[in-house]
This record gives structure tokens, C-alpha cells and sequence, in this order.
């Protein structure tokens, strides 16, 4: 019987933020940093033969928490809704507090709990080596996952250092 013999070694690695990030836009604003100013210096690359970008978001999702209280300001009921864009979660912040129909089987009206949403964003990076590796930001963490060279993971934690909001 044949044995796995190792090709790579692949690393990940979690930074936990002191505080989560605040709001949606100062979220919006950290992932737009990346696709946008390109802080790690990554390359353009071919795969399949096509062009690929240097810095990709490949996944995102926002979730909108709503919590229905009673007179005593007792939770009664929540609700909480997975939003594929910063469109779709705008819209349903707006749209469920004014949801007549569920505001009246509970017997309340949602309010939205913006402490408890949740945020998160995958970009796909090519390093300048050639690795492919992913940068996760969610409002607790950011992940760097899916690299092999320690040069890697210093070039994302010095940005990192420089972004107030992952402190």
C-alpha cells in the first residue's frame, strides 16, 4: 500500500479583533481597501486561460438580526436574515421592521439589533510568489488562510496593523 507523501505545506491563521467592527460601512470600507488599493501587493494571473484579478471578493454574506419585545422589554421572538449583498441587507433592514403582516402575528414590531448582525467577506489573492491564498474579514476575525510562504501571512498582518478597525 502506497503512502501520502506531503506536496505542500498550507497555513492558516486567525487574527481575533479586540472589538468587532462597528458598522457596515466601516466593514464595507476595509473590504473595498483591499479590492480596491490592492495593500498586499498582489499580481494578475492566468488560470484556465483567463485573466484573472490580482485581488477577487469570491464570497460575501450580511446578516440582519431583528428582535421583538414585549411592553416589559422581554425578547418575545427574533429573526435573523442571511443577505447575499450590501443591497439585498439594506433593503431588508428597511423592509422587515415594516413587515405589517410579521409585526402583527408576533404582536410586535422588530426592531433591529445592529450589535448582533454579522458580516463577512472572501478575497481570493495571487501573491506575487505565485500562491493563491484567501483573506476572510468578518466583524470578530480576519482569516488568512490557504498559504505556504511566511511572507504571506507578514504582508497581511502589517496592513492589518495599519487598519484601525482590525485592531
Amino acid at each position: 500500500m502506497a503512502n501520502f507523501v506531503s506536496r505542500s505545506v498550507v497555513k492558516s491563521a486567525v487574527r481575533t479583533l479586540t472589538t468587532p467592527v462597528p458598522t457596515l460601512a466601516a466593514f464595507s470600507e476595509v473590504v473595498d481597501d483591499i479590492l480596491t488599493n490592492n495593500p498586499f501587493g498582489c499580481t494578475a494571473y492566468e488560470s484556465a486561460g483567463q485573466s484573472m484579478p490580482a485581488v477577487e471578493k469570491t464570497r460575501e454574506a450580511y446578516t440582519a438580526r431583528f428582535v421583538y419585545e414585549d411592553s416589559e422589554a422581554v425578547a418575545v421572538a427574533t429573526t435573523a436574515i442571511k443577505c447575499p449583498t450590501v443591497a439585498a441587507y439594506n433593503g431588508v433592514v428597511t423592509a422587515v421592521p415594516a413587515a405589517t403582516a410579521i409585526n402583527t402575528a408576533i404582536g410586535q414590531a422588530g426592531v433591529h439589533a445592529t450589535d448582533d448582525d454579522s458580516f463577512s467577506a472572501t478575497v481570493r489573492c495571487h501573491d506575487a510568489n505565485g500562491e493563491l491564498y484567501n483573506v476572510l474579514v468578518t466583524r470578530t476575525t480576519v482569516t488568512v488562510s490557504g498559504y505556504s510562504a511566511d511572507a504571506v501571512l507578514a504582508t497581511v498582518e502589517n496592513w492589518a496593523d495599519a487598519v484601525p478597525t482590525l485592531a
